[in-house]
C-alpha cells in the first residue's frame, strides 16, 4: 500500500486503530503499544471506539520500518519513536530561535 493511499483524505481524515494496523502492517497489539506509550494519541480519550488523525498512519509506518530494519520489539519501537518525536520538537524549537535572531 502506498503512503498516499493510506492517508488519502476521506470525509473526515479520521481513522480507527484497525486502519492504522492495516495501513502500516503492524499488528493491533503493536499499534496499541504505541497508543499506550503516547506515541499515537486518540482524538478523544473518552470516546470508544477510539478514533485517530490519519496522519498517524505515517507514524505507524515508521514504527514498522524501525521494527523490521532494527529488529526492535514493541517497547523498543515505542522508545525509538518517542526519541524521534523529541528530536523533531527540538529541531523545530531551534529553527524558531534562529528565526528570531
Amino acid at each position: 500500500m502506498q503512503i498516499e493511499d493510506a492517508i488519502a483524505p476521506e470525509e473526515s481524515g479520521i481513522c480507527t486503530i484497525e486502519h492504522l494496523a492495516k495501513a502500516s502492517g503492524l499488528s493491533l497489539a503493536e499499534v496499541q503499544e504505541l497508543i499506550d506509550t503516547g506515541v499515537i494519541v486518540p482524538l478523544d480519550q473518552l470516546v470508544e471506539p477510539a478514533r485517530f488523525h490519519k496522519q498517524y498512519v505515517v507514524t505507524a509506518l515508521t514504527a514498522r520500518r524501525l521494527r523490521d530494519d532494527f529488529e526492535l520489539d514493541r517497547r523498543g519501537v515505542a522508545v525509538a519513536l518517542m526519541l524521534l518525536q523529541r528530536i523533531d520538537a527540538l529541531e523545530n524549537e531551534l529553527r524558531a530561535l534562529k528565526a528570531r535572531h
